[in-house]
This record gives structure tokens, sequence and C-alpha cells, in this order.
């Protein structure tokens, strides 16, 4: 397994001026993280109606510098102060609001996953090579300090050989079927909205999968509720990973390595990871323990990490970048053809497929 890109060389992050597209819950969330981030302000929230793009901007407000409110995207994106645009709509509409943030001129940060599918993701990706703007998929898994830390000590072998990932991300999805948690043509999905987490893990931790195998549970509208997936990645080493819609899972993942295990028992938004040595000989049994090691980020989290990956896009932007590379293009539409991949196996279609 290669070791995990760097970072561009740390510097003086400079001021960056976001607008938000779209003011829904991960839009929330991405704000509270930007109202912390040393060179982030948010100037600008735009939504399909005035009255929502002013809650958010009074809600923001109580945080920091209240935004200005646009009652449209088109306004939004054509507002003179903003840098970059972070696209949160739901997934289905992400290349269209993408494309409209790229012709005037803007970078892009978009939600997970970029798009639908991978076709989809390369249409973005030639966009922005088209209007030399800078890309990167909102993978914060990918820049997370812990996460980064735990792929940067596995690739030097210290921590022994993988051998085995598994990962679990879900939680109990309540809703009305047309929400977009639940609406095909909005990109429902387990696998888009939770699988791509422990996908990605796998992908940072062990490197690009050989081989995927899943089944799943489908509702009646034709999306998958819980996906189990099995994999195979360079070095013989193993993965199983599930999401789910319809129950609580503990969030944890686990590195099973030649010298001991490595625990992250929330993945999702960790503060920490450890690494529980086993002794030769030892049966895995309680005994044969060693000392229990500590695995932090060398930067701080900023938030509960969002604020990560808001940095990242600030350095990448300020270096003249194109892609980030914690978050290169390519290891997007990898995983976007390895959904693409589980999709057909189970039997899920969107809409646009059809």
């Amino acid at each position: 397994m290669s070791a995990p890109t760097p970072t561009p060389d740390a510097a003086p992050v400079p001021e960056l001026r976001w607008g938000f597209l779209a003011t829904g819950k991960i839009a929330r969330s991405v704000a509270q993280d930007l109202a912390l981030t040393p060179g982030a302000r948010l100037v600008a929230v735009g939504s399909r109606r005035q009255e929502a793009a002013e809650e958010f901007a009074d809600w923001y407000a109580a945080i920091g510098p209240r935004p200005t409110a646009h009652g449209s995207y088109e306004a939004l994106v054509a507002d003179p102060e903003v840098d970059v645009v972070y696209v949160a709509s739901p997934h289905a509409l992400h290349l269209e609001h993408a494309r409209l943030a790229f012709e005037a001129g803007k970078h892009v940060l978009c939600e997970k996953p970029l798009t639908l599918d991978a076709a989809q993701a390369e249409e973005m990706v030639r966009l922005a090579g088209e209007h030399d703007r800078f890309l990167m998929e909102a993978m914060w898994t990918a820049t997370h300090p812990v996460v980064r830390e735990v792929a940067a000590r596995l690739a030097s072998g210290e921590l022994g050989t993988p051998r085995h990932l598994h990962a679990e991300l879900g939680f109990r999805v309540d809703a009305d079927p047309s929400d977009r948690m639940l609406d095909p043509a909005l990109g429902a999905s387990a696998l888009l909205d939770m699988g791509i987490y422990p996908l990605t893990v796998a992908h940072l931790l062990l490197g690009e999968a050989e081989a995927l195998t899943a089944t799943a549970t489908l509702s009646e509208g034709g999306i998958d509720l819980d996906i189990a997936v099995a994999g195979r990645y360079p070095g013989g080493a193993l993965a199983t990973m599930t999401a789910s819609m319809t129950s609580w899972s503990s969030r944890a993942a686990a590195v099973a390595t030649s010298l001991g295990r490595v625990d992250l028992p929330d993945f999702h938004h960790p503060a920490a990871a450890t690494f529980t040595p086993y002794a030769e000989g030892s049966s895995n049994d309680g005994g044969g323990l060693g000392e229990v090691l500590l695995l932090e980020g060398a930067e701080p989290v900023v938030g509960r990490g969002y604020g990560n990956e808001l940095l990242e896009v600030a350095r990448c932007v300020a270096a003249g970048l194109r892609e980030s590379p914690l978050v290169p293009h390519a290891q997007t539409l990898a995983l976007l053809r390895q959904m693409d991949d589980l999709r057909a196996q189970v039997g899920v279609r969107f809409p646009h497929e059809r």
C-alpha cells in the first residue's frame, strides 16, 4: 500500500469567502464548523426560496457575521463576494448546481457523493477543467487528521500488515417517502448516504478495492435500505462494510493487522484511534496484550471535522491547485465506480438510468 499523499505545505490560510448553495441539515452542520475555521468567511447563502435563505442567514448570525441571503441559486453564484460555492443540495442535483457555479467562475466544494454515478462525476470533473476551477468532493473523512494519522501509520508498516477491516454506519430514517432520504429521484440510497463512508475509509486505509460483492434489502420503491459489502484489497486484505437506514449501527471501524488491532470507536467523527498490540503466540483471549497506543492527528480537529475539509479547500485554492491531493478526482471517481457496480449487483437503479 502506498503512503498517503501529503497535504500541501503548511502556511497561513488566507481568507476564503464562501457561498452556501442550499440550506438543509448538512449545510447547517458545515456552517457551524465554518464559524470555527481560520480564514473562512460565510458571505452568502442561496435557496430556491428567499424565506429559507433569510432564515438560514438569521440562524448563522448567532455564530458569525450574517451572510447575504439570495432567493435563487443563480443569484448566489453571481454574487461577486463569493470565491467558492459549497453545493449542499440533494445528490441528484449536484451536477446541475456545480455547473451553475463553474459557469459563474466559482470554485466548488460539492457534498458527497459528488453525483449519482460515475458518468455524472466525470462530467463534473470535465466542467471544472473546462472552466479552470477547483473542485473537491466534500469527503471530509479523507481530510480528517485522525484518519490521516491512522493511514500514515499503517502505510509505514509499524502497526503490522493490515489483513481485515470492518466498518459500519447507519441510523434509522423515519421520513415521508417524498423525503430526500427515501425518494429515488433525489438519489436516496443507504449506500450513497452512509455506505460511502465505510467504502472510503477502506480505500484510505487499505488501498483501492480489487473486488467488491454486495447484498441488500430494498424498499418497495427500489432503494437500498440496508446493504452489506465484502471486499478484497491489495495484498490480500479483506473488508466487511455495512450501511443502514433502518437500524442504529455502532459507527465503529477496526483494522486487524499482523501485529494487533486498530480501533476507531467512532470512525465517522473520531476524536482519536487506538492500536492494541498482541504478543507473539497469544490466542486473542485477553492475554498477551501490549500497551495501548493512542493515535491522534498531527493537526487539531476543527469542530466536528468539517472545518478540516474547509481548510483543505483554502490551502489548495491559495496554492493554485485545481484538485486536492487528499481528495483527488481519481479517488472520487474510483469510489463512484465501485458504488455503480454495487448498485447493479443489488438491483438499484435511479430514474435517470432507466
